[in-house]
């Protein structure tokens, strides 16, 4: 089972180095087999995300750029291709992203799939390339159905493996799997995790992304008030626990959303002697 944590680009010079030194705690602690770099959430743009996919490079780890079509060209997204390239970069997650803000036009590639085809045209084999799963459903896809069937064309676009939206339900992941099973897909599909470590930061992103909290965590959550440290003990319990569900039932990866934080994702690691012995 593979492990892979994301991180976001930093805005300051000290947020740099202290995702360099949460870079190594993962590297020394957990041995990811990649690191993913967002191009910022909310549609924000790819400015930050080539010099934190180039220092995690040089630091001798895998690294896995997000590359959205949304509002960008095709020739835009080929010299980013060729950038990549030349660094040494064989990952890519392709996502079609959010459209940033005060830009009207969605760009050439309107879609995850004609992204995957676009990077398959310009680069051949070279990358390995990733694309989202949604075990809850896309929330702006028509139905269930619908948005079953495009992310098997997104596979058969030529994607290597997926990775999830986190979610709190393993049936609902389980029941995404076996759906796209049924479609012909035949990759891996590695379950996204959040640890919860805020109340309100939670709600707010699962609000945005589509991802359900079960009504039972909800009102745990709400009841703990402003107790952060009930929130965050209450918050490990529950993800270890589903990760322990889906490590049992032959899950092929986690991909742990760190959100540039390396503790919470550590404690639940721990909990699941995920932990690898230090070679020094």
């Amino acid at each position: 089972m593979e492990l892979s944590i994301e991180f976001f680009p930093p805005k300051t010079p000290e947020g740099a180095v202290r995702l360099a030194q949460t870079c190594e705690r993962f590297s020394t602690t957990l041995k990811p087999a990649f690191y993913s770099v967002t191009f910022g959430a909310g549609g924000s743009t790819q400015a930050g995300t080539l010099q934190t996919v180039r220092t995690i490079h040089e630091m001798g780890e895998v690294v896995a750029p997000h590359l959205s079509c949304v509002g960008s060209s095709k020739a835009l997204i080929a010299d980013l291709l060729k950038q990549y390239q030349a660094l040494g970069i064989k990952r890519i997650v392709a996502l079609r992203g959010d459209l940033p803000s005060g830009m009207g036009q969605y760009g050439e590639l309107q879609h995850a799939n004609q992204l995957v085809e676009f990077i398959r045209e310009q680069t051949g084999d070279w990358f390995h390339i990733e694309v989202a799963a949604y075990p809850e459903t896309h929330p702006q896809a028509e139905s269930p159905s619908k948005d079953i069937q495009f992310f098997a064309e997104k596979i058969k676009a030529g994607a290597n493996s997926a990775i999830t939206q986190y979610f709190f339900n393993s049936d609902a992941y389980f029941r995404f799997v076996d759906d796209a099973y049924q479609l012909g897909v035949d990759v891996p599909v590695v379950a996204g995790i959040m640890p919860i470590t805020s109340s309100s930061q939670l709600l707010r992103f699962s609000d945005a992304c589509g991802a359900e909290i079960p009504r039972w965590i909800r009102l745990r959550l709400q009841s703990y008030g402003d107790d952060l440290e009930s929130i965050k003990a209450f918050g490990e319990e529950v993800v270890t626990t589903l990760c322990e569900q889906l490590i049992v039932t032959g899950v092929p990866g986690l991909h742990f959303y760190s959100l540039n934080q390396a503790d919470p994702v550590l404690r639940i690691t721990q909990n699941l002697q995920l932990h690898q012995p230090s070679t020094q």
